[in-house]
């Protein structure tokens, strides 16, 4: 819920309250990156649990991105390198939605709030 949460509020929020969320964000996934270690992925050799729970969120990795102004690969170099291993097995490559459709989904939601 912590990477749900902080990642809303980067495409949700601007100005002093956006660069908190990016502070918090950033946080949260530096943790994840801690906890990845050295390792391909979070089960070690493994692709397990965590991987499957966590790798849906590389498809939105654009969209924080392009909202927030932001870096991933130079924040969490670890972290985009696990998601893009991830992504090479057929069964997550074939699952992960285009980062383009989630980035116009995140602009109708920004409408419908009244954020543009």
């Amino acid at each position: 819920m912590q990477v749900y949460d902080a990642g809303r509020k980067l495409w949700t929020t601007t100005g002093e309250e956006q660069e908190a969320a990016k502070k918090d964000f950033f946080e949260i996934f530096k943790t994840l990156e801690g906890q990845l270690g050295g390792e391909p992925y979070f089960g070690g050799e493994n692709f397990g649990y965590v991987d499957v729970s966590l790798i849906p969120y590389y498809g939105w990795f654009y969209a924080y991105e392009t909202m927030a102004n932001i870096s991933m690969e130079a924040e969490c170099p670890k972290l985009v390198a696990w998601a893009k291993r991830c992504a090479q097995k057929k069964s997550v490559s074939e699952s992960l939605v285009d980062e383009k459709k989630i980035l116009g989904f995140v602009h109708e939601l920004r409408k419908r709030l009244g954020l543009e």
